[in-house]
């Protein structure tokens, strides 16, 4: 009768990423009672039978070609972004001084305006522009890639 039970590791699939197990779609041994108890209820991840486990491989050739056209949708966005020029006009006083100074969120504006769809916080411009002229400005995009625009602040 005190026969000792061995806790029994079980196959699980994650279906999300799990801080101390790891990444989503990765195959881990866990503990019986911690799958049973946590994991399955919480739909954090499914035991690793032999049908899941083709399921697992149908989803990652899935994720690798959304990741590929991803990677050539924002390559497509970088070589036309990169060299693009980007008129500003802003009112100018004497001495052709700028009323307004030309932000990160007057970029974006801009850049929509012109077919792009770029966040704020790619915009990699250090200081905002407070003076006519032609600057280059970095633009940093998903998968490393990064473009400059330059930009040509012109008076009304």
């Amino acid at each position: 009768m005190g026969e000792d039970k061995e806790l029994k590791p079980m196959r699980v699939i994650l279906l999300q990423d799990v801080k101390t197990i790891g990444k989503k779609f990765d195959v881990k041994e866990v503990a019986d009672g911690y799958a049973r108890n946590l994991l399955f209820p919480k739909k954090l991840a499914k035991i690793a039978t032999p049908q899941a486990l083709e399921w697992l491989e149908l989803q990652k050739e899935i994720q690798e070609k959304k990741a590929e056209e991803d990677l050539k949708k924002i390559q497509g966005t970088a070589s036309q972004l990169d060299n693009l020029e980007v008129v500003i006009q802003v009112k100018t006083g004497n001495e052709d001084q700028l009323f307004e100074s030309i932000t990160a969120q007057k970029l974006v504006d801009r850049l929509k305006e012109m077919g792009f769809a770029v966040k704020k916080s790619k915009i990699q411009l250090k200081e905002p522009i407070k003076e006519l002229g032609e600057f280059s400005v970095p633009v940093s995009l998903d998968h490393n890639l990064e473009a400059t625009i330059r930009v040509l602040v012109v008076g009304e």
